[in-house]
């Protein structure tokens, strides 16, 4: 009887050794997000959240772009340009494919890209796609791009979301069940509340993916992404709202917290189509009557740097043009005056769920009041503000952070949904695309950015600065980020 007890607890540690020793190897990650995308294809939708599930995840491009906005080969190993800087010849990957096991190749290339140039596109970069005046597959491992005109940024720019690579059998349903390339499917989908991943065996370089699966957490409200942090119930968080209890994350020992920098321009948007905004002095009495530095303590507490126009410190070519419009409640009282604006002037304001619109609202209409402005908020879902203000174009006002790097080329697209039309502004990006040295493009940048601070376009209020905070032992998050993406497949457990 004895032998026997002494035999089973024996047995009874031999087994449980190996599962306590598989528990401590933590294989899982529980990331969380502020807005929930309002679908998985990235060709389909403008919304960033969007490529934060996806991109690297489940659907990869040609080009990956890195947290030090450094380009690297993905799907293509390498790649070739033509002396002239408009074509360029792709060495794909090979033996690759796509999750529903149908094989990657040029054509599924080809496919990808004219679909995104089709006139039916809804793809946000359509005008990039449109700008191929050359897409062929000579081989099944070969696709050569020919541009219309220069784009100093097309490696860059084919790394984003909105190039993925579909296969064309599943395009109809990838908004919901999205098939692609990577290292992850998708497991499931609780609306309003969580997207699971997992990871996919069958992926080309499984063994090196740490994570099997991904979780990623709907939490808009930032009072409940700090207790979520605190709580344990999530890993990491980034770009999380919460600069107000840093002191205490970073006295915590089991948190890192890392400040990632930024291509992203916060702005208030401002319908240049509707009147009386159609008035350049309408939109200049706008921009004067916002405090800037008092708006990026509200919206971000403090963690922003005043801007001017549609560009950011550290881009190439970057000028200071705060100066233009400064904060100046009698000179936007003036303009308000010389436009014969009937005071007070009702405009609405329409704010996307993100906290840094909606605080920063509180103070922007508050100063708006002060020149005889009132500014009538409206709080909206996300997948309203995309239907309504950027699609529809149905809003006066909106606060919106625009967080591609390289996206001057939205003031040239005509239809875009602050309206803006300029000739001039058309022929001054054409020039900077096709410029063929670097400084000259960096002059001709400067250039852009005056014209769009003159024009008060939109009011340029900040850059922001993204606040990641994690658990001690994750590894591999970004420390940057040129561009919003969770890339799974680079985490791991120290």
């Amino acid at each position: 009887m004895f032998k026997a007890l002494v035999l089973g607890a024996s047995l009874a540690l031999t087994l449980t050794a190996p599962a306590a020793q598989a528990q401590a190897k933590k294989d899982s990650v529980i990331l969380a997000m502020t807005l929930e995308p309002p679908g998985l294809d990235p060709t389909a939708g403008a919304a960033s959240a969007i490529a934060e599930v996806v991109l690297y995840n489940v659907f990869e491009t040609l080009t990956k772009i890195g947290p030090d906005g450094k380009v690297s080969p993905l799907l293509a190993e390498s790649w070739e340009v033509s002396p002239d800087l408009k074509t360029f010849t792709f060495k794909l990957r090979k033996g690759v494919k796509f999750q529903n096991g149908e094989p990657f190749n040029a054509q599924a290339v080809k496919f990808s890209f004219e679909r995104a140039a089709d006139e039916k596109s809804t793809n946000k970069d359509k005008r990039l796609f449109a700008s191929m005046g050359l897409i062929a597959a000579p081989d099944e491992h070969t696709v050569v791009i020919g541009l219309k005109t220069i784009e100093p940024d097309f490696l860059f720019l084919i790394g984003q979301a909105t190039a993925v690579i579909v296969e064309p059998k599943s395009v109809a349903t990838n908004a919901t069940q999205p098939v692609g390339t990577g290292p992850y499917k998708l497991d499931a989908w609780a609306k309003g509340s969580s997207i699971t991943l997992a990871k996919w065996p069958a992926y080309r370089n499984a063994a090196a993916v740490k994570m099997s699966r991904a979780q990623f957490r709907i939490i808009s409200d930032p009072s409940a992404q700090v207790a979520a942090l605190l709580a344990g119930d999530v890993d990491a968080f980034p770009r999380v709202a919460a600069a107000r209890s840093l002191a205490q994350f970073r006295a915590d020992k089991r948190f890192q917290v890392l400040l990632n920098g930024s291509r992203a321009k916060t702005i208030v948007a401002i319908n240049n189509k509707k009147k009386p905004l159609d008035d350049v002095r309408v939109r200049r009495a706008i921009a004067a009557a916002i405090d800037r530095k008092a708006v990026i303590e509200a919206a971000a507490d403090g963690f922003g740097v005043p801007i001017g126009s549609h560009y950011v410190p550290g881009a190439l070519g970057y000028v200071d043009t705060t100066g233009a419009n400064p904060f100046d409640i009698a000179k936007a009282k003036a303009l308000l005056k010389e436009a014969g604006v009937t005071l007070p002037l009702e405009l609405s304001l329409k704010l996307p769920p993100t906290p840094y619109a909606r605080q920063g609202a509180e103070v922007v209409a508050a100063q708006l009041a002060k020149v005889g402005i009132t500014a009538k908020i409206e709080n909206v879902e996300w997948a309203q503000w995309l239907s309504g203000v950027y699609t529809n174009k149905n809003y006066d006002l909106s606060i919106i952070s625009h967080v591609e790097p390289f996206d001057l080329g939205n003031y040239a697209k005509p239809g875009y949904y602050w309206g803006y039309e300029n000739p001039k502004f058309n022929e001054l990006f054409a020039k900077i695309n096709n410029a063929p040295r670097e400084d000259e493009r960096a002059r001709l940048l400067g250039d852009a950015q005056r014209m769009l601070a003159a024009d008060a376009v939109n009011v340029y209020l900040y850059q922001p600065q993204w606040i990641t905070v994690a658990k001690k032992r994750l590894g591999g998050l970004w420390k940057d980020m040129p561009v919003f993406v969770n890339d799974v497949s680079g985490l791991y457990w120290e």
